[in-house]
């Protein structure tokens, strides 16, 4: 069943924050909605580098992701799409939805003139590196992070 994409809203944030903290690994880091995600979505609807995306199926969000666009000085000048915060309803995974959202994601960075869409996933999501991986994306890097507070 094909979903619809769009550009979030203000009122999709709280159902954004609750798809992103069910999940164990991102449960204890997210929080409930606040203040905080609602000056984030204001920050990202803001920037035109940035889009806070939702799928429909219809009519009913069944999925999120940012996508970040990323120019840069390496790789000749490229500008890279970063995708980050992939979510799809418990409800409704694991019938291809996932599939058709990063489809689109991977063909609006083409759209935009990206050459190269990238992203990270936690270590321990093993499900994930195989979804990725059925995707064409390679595991090329190793990544860091470092908590500021």
């Amino acid at each position: 069943m094909p979903m619809t994409f769009r550009t979030a809203r203000i009122d999709d944030v709280p159902l954004i924050v609750a798809m992103i903290a069910d999940d164990t690994i991102a449960a204890a880091r997210q929080g409930a909605f606040g203040d905080e995600h609602r000056a984030a979505f204001e920050a990202i609807d803001a920037d035109p580098n940035n889009e806070l995306i939702v799928a429909e199926l219809d009519g009913e969000v069944v999925g999120t992701m940012q996508l970040t666009y990323i120019p840069g000085i390496s790789r000749r000048g490229a500008l890279r799409l970063q995708i980050e915060a992939v979510r799809i309803a418990a409800t409704v995974r694991g019938g291809g939805l996932g599939r058709q959202m990063m489809e689109w994601a991977v063909e609006r960075g083409r759209a935009r003139g990206c050459a190269l869409v990238q992203l990270t996933t936690d270590k321990a999501r093993k499900d994930a590196h195989r979804f990725y991986d059925s995707l064409g994306f390679v595991a090329s890097h190793e990544g860091y992070k470092l908590a500021l507070s």
